[in-house]
């Protein structure tokens, strides 16, 4: 996957934008306020953060070695995934899996208006 395919497949789901809060390195992508993905345009290869179940992470840490702890974040929580040699479906799973994690900690109001929208 390249990273306008990642770009195209988080923008298609609900309440996601796309920001450069860091640096104009680093695409940060948000469901309502909070981040479900962050992508390194500049490093190759293409690396994405994601937020995943801690113990699958643990599991995919184990079975991947291009999948780490993620640098600057809570690494029980946040994998750090060189998509170079990574099956696409994995890659959208766990894309899904982070945006799911993070949608379900909004609030009410902010679920609501990211449905209804």
């Amino acid at each position: 996957m390249d990273a306008n395919e990642i770009l195209d497949y988080c923008l298609s789901k609900k309440g996601v934008t796309e920001t450069f809060p860091f640096d104009q390195e680093t695409l940060v992508m948000k469901v309502g306020t909070k981040m479900f993905l962050l992508m390194s345009l500049e490093k190759q290869p293409l690396t994405i953060a994601v937020k995943n179940d801690p113990e699958w992470s643990l599991e995919l840490r184990e079975q991947h070695p291009q999948i780490t702890g993620a640098f600057h974040m809570n690494k029980t929580h946040w994998n750090s995934v060189s998509l170079d040699g990574l099956r696409r479906d994995l890659i959208l799973k766990m894309i899904d899996q982070s945006y799911d994690l993070v949608f379900k900690s909004l609030t009410k109001k902010a679920k609501e208006e990211i449905l209804s929208s």
